[in-house]
């Protein structure tokens, strides 16, 4: 039996767990509840205590048998694995890698922020697999990212790296982003701006629609179901989408040139259908060269974040 490294993805419900061998096959994979409250505090000594138990029952010695942990969590990581504040955890100026290290007797942890993590896994086990160079967008609630170059993960000097959400794109948007600024690629390419690009469309046009049908509580997978059917009014919606997407993307493209972009969240499920649209507006602003980065789908979905966590520490 090899060696076996752990993989911890932090969200704010739960926390997803595997266990992996060190050439990247899961071998097991399990969630427990984020508790919160407190500031956070009970959060790593539940993933403690969860890991023993685990590697306890496969009859593995932790010391012996486990090479380290790594640990992907929602907000910026410092190079020393300092996290000024999580928002979503409630956590402020903590080190999770020092402290769940110190709850599992000096086993080596790494941490990273989760987008980026998430990359390192699609690249090293799912839709990136075979590329070292590749940058990774997430179309969920939001829009994130994550940049790797030479399989390591670019965070930048303020663990700014890959926030593609939040690229100005659009000059005459009036609402605001959550990050306080105005016309983000996240306002208007993430699942609850592709909803709120339909229910603006809805408003200022009388075309007829099969979306009419939900009013505002339409949703991204509404209009992109729609799009597939050849629905007028929900394919002008995804070219808005597309164009926007397609322009942040060629910007990534001329500056860093990763040799795939990895497109994952729940907009992508759209598949083919959305990377299709997308390639034609990227293609129209990167006329500079056919050689460029490809665009391709992430395959491992929610379990990106543990695949990448694992990889941190190898």
């Amino acid at each position: 039996m090899g060696m076996k490294c752990i993989g911890v993805d932090v969200g704010g419900t739960s926390v997803k767990l595997g266990i992996f061998e060190t050439t990247g096959e899961l071998v097991d994979k399990w969630e427990v509840t984020t508790r919160k409250e407190e500031g956070g505090r009970h959060i790593l000594a539940d993933v403690a205590a969860s890991i023993r138990e685990k590697v306890s029952s496969m009859g593995l010695d932790l010391k012996r048998d486990v090479v380290g942990a790594g640990l992907g969590v929602p907000g910026p990581v410092m190079p020393d694995g300092n996290v000024e504040v999580c928002v979503n955890l409630g956590w402020h100026n903590v080190n999770p890698q020092k402290e769940l290290s110190g709850l599992l007797d000096g086993l080596p942890v790494k941490s990273g922020n989760d987008a980026n993590v998430a990359a390192l896994g699609e690249m090293w086990q799912g839709g990136g697999k075979g590329y070292g160079d590749l940058v990774m967008i997430t179309l969920g609630t939001g829009v994130g990212g994550g940049v790797i170059l030479d399989q390591k993960i670019v965070a930048g000097r303020h663990g700014l790296g890959g926030e593609i959400g939040h690229i100005h794109v659009r000059e005459d948007e009036k609402e605001y982003c959550n990050c306080g600024g105005q016309g983000c690629v996240e306002q208007i390419c993430s699942a609850t701006g592709i909803a709120r690009e339909a229910r603006r469309k809805m408003e200022s046009t009388d075309t007829p629609s099969s979306l009419r049908a939900y009013g505002n509580a339409v949703t991204a997978k509404n209009v992109l179901d729609a799009a597939k059917e050849g629905d007028g009014l929900a394919l002008e919606v995804m070219a808005v989408v597309s164009r926007y997407l397609g322009l942040a993307l060629s910007q990534i493209a001329l500056i860093i040139d990763p040799e795939i972009f990895v497109i994952g969240g729940g907009v992508s499920k759209a598949g083919q259908f959305l990377i299709d649209m997308v390639q034609k507006d990227y293609d129209h602003f990167t006329p500079i060269s056919p050689n460029k980065p490809k665009l391709g789908l992430a395959t491992l979905g929610n379990d990106a974040g543990i695949y990448g966590a694992a990889r941190l520490i190898l």
